[in-house]
C-alpha cells in the first residue's frame, strides 16, 4: 500500500535525534499467582524523552534485557531512517522466550522513537496525520469464574461494559447471569493461542453456548475446525481477530472475509505496518477496536491515544490500568476517556 494512503509519509519524515537511553522496569502483582513485568525504553535527545513499553509476558526476556550490553541507539536523522536502522539491529542477544516477543520489543523502540520525535517537534500524532482526537469508549477486560469479579467492577463503575474470556468450566448459572447483565460487548475465545497459560481449545459446545448467550457481542479469535465451522459461518459479520494479526498479509490470510479487527499495536512491531493495516481496514469498512497487553506504564496511554485517533467508538480494550487491580480504586475514570487539551508526543495527555 502506498504510504501516502496510510499517513506514514508524514511520520517517516519527522526529524529525530537520539543521544542515549535508559531502561525503566515495572512490576505489578494483581494476584498471588501472577506477577506482570514490563520494560520501558526511555530515549533521550535534544532535551526531550520519548518512551515505549516492551510488553513481553516472559520475565526471563526482561531480565536478559536488563543484563545485556547496551544498544548503540545514538542517531541523528528522520524517524523513517531510524526505523530502517532497527531493521538491521538484533534486539536480542539470545533468542527470545517466544518469537512474538521480537515484535513487542521492536514496538517498544518504535513507539519510544516516535514519541521522542513528536516531542522534539512539539507536536502530536493527530496533528501529523491530520486527525482529531476523540473521546475513547472502553470496555473492561477481565477473566472471571463467578460473578464476584463483575460485581466488584460494577461497584466501582456501574456503567462498565466488558470483554470476557469464556471458559469450558463456566456453568449455566454464570452464563445466565452474564446474559442477564447485558454488559458483555466482546467475548474472546482465544482459539489461536498455543503454548500459553490462556489457551482455550476450540470446543464446539463452548462455542455454541457462547454464541447463543451473547448474540450481540463481537466474537474474537474463534478457531475454525470441522466441528466449529458450521457454528461460526452464520456469525461471520461479528467475528473478530486478534492473535493472528500483525500485518495486512496476516489479515488477508484469515479463513473468512474480515469484518472486525482487534488492533494491538505491539503485535505489529513497526509503525509502518500498523498504519498500513489500519488504512487497509478503513478502506474496506472493517470495524476496529483497540487491544491491550496489560501495559503497566506509558504503553497504556499510547494505545488509548491510537484508539482516540482511529477507532474511538469501538469496544476498546484500553481501560485505565487500575481496572486490573483486585480491588480497584473508586475514583477511576469512566468511559469514554477524554483527550487532553493538546497532547504532545504519542500519548493522549
Amino acid at each position: 500500500m502506498d504510504h501516502s494512503e496510510t499517513g506514514y509519509d508524514a511520520v517517516t519524515a519527522l526529524p529525530l535525534v537520539v543521544e542515549g537511553y535508559d531502561l525503566e522496569h515495572h512490576e505489578r502483582s494483581p494476584s498471588a499467582d501472577f506477577t506482570r513485568r514490563t520494560t520501558v525504553f526511555a530515549l533521550h535527545g535534544d532535551g526531550e524523552t520519548g518512551r515505549g513499553e516492551d510488553v513481553a509476558y516472559e520475565p526471563e526476556d526482561h531480565e536478559a534485557l536488563a543484563a545485556a550490553d547496551p544498544f548503540d541507539l545514538s542517531f541523528d536523522g528522520t524517524f523513517g531512517e531510524f526505523s530502517a536502522r532497527l531493521d538491521r539491529t538484533d534486539l536480542f542477544e539470545d533468542p527470545p522466550a517466544r518469537e512474538t516477543n521480537r515484535a513487542y520489543r521492536r514496538w517498544a523502540l518504535e513507539s519510544a522513537a516516535l514519541d521522542l520525535a513528536l516531542r522534539q517537534a512539539e507536536t502530536n500524532l493527530g496533528t501529523v496525520l491530520g486527525r482529531a482526537y476523540r473521546p475513547v469508549r472502553f470496555v473492561v477486560s477481565t477473566r472471571v469464574d463467578s460473578m464476584d469479579r463483575i460485581d466488584t467492577l460494577l461497584d466501582v463503575d456501574p456503567d462498565a461494559e466488558f470483554k470476557l474470556d469464556p471458559e469450558p468450566d463456566w456453568d449455566d448459572e454464570l452464563f445466565d447471569s452474564l446474559a442477564a447483565l447485558d454488559r458483555v460487548r466482546v467475548v474472546d475465545l482465544k482459539g489461536f493461542y498455543e503454548g500459553t497459560s490462556v489457551d482455550v481449545p476450540a470446543d464446539p459446545d463452548l462455542y455454541e453456548r457462547t454464541l447463543e448467550t451473547f448474540p450481540d457481542a463481537v466474537v474474537e479469535d474463534a478457531y475454525f475446525t470441522e466441528e466449529t465451522t458450521p457454528l461460526l459461518e452464520p456469525e461471520a459479520d461479528r467475528l473478530s481477530f486478534d492473535y493472528p494479526v500483525h500485518d495486512v498479509e496476516s489479515v488477508e490470510a484469515l479463513p473468512v472475509e474480515v469484518r472486525w479487527l482487534n488492533v494491538k499495536p505491539s503485535r505489529f512491531g513497526t509503525v509502518e505496518s500498523l498504519l498500513e493495516t489500519i488504512a487497509w481496514a478503513e478502506a474496506r469498512d472493517v470495524r476496529m477496536y483497540g487491544g491491550g497487553q496489560y501495559e503497566l506504564s506509558v504503553g497504556r496511554d499510547q494505545i488509548q491515544a491510537l484508539a482516540s485517533l482511529f477507532y474511538a467508538d469501538g469496544p476498546n480494550d484500553v481501560a485505565p490500568r487500575d481496572y486490573n487491580e483486585q480491588r480497584p480504586p473508586r475514583t477511576l475514570p469512566r468511559s469514554p476517556l477524554k483527550p487532553g487539551g493538546r497532547p504532545t508526543g504519542l500519548g493522549l495527555e
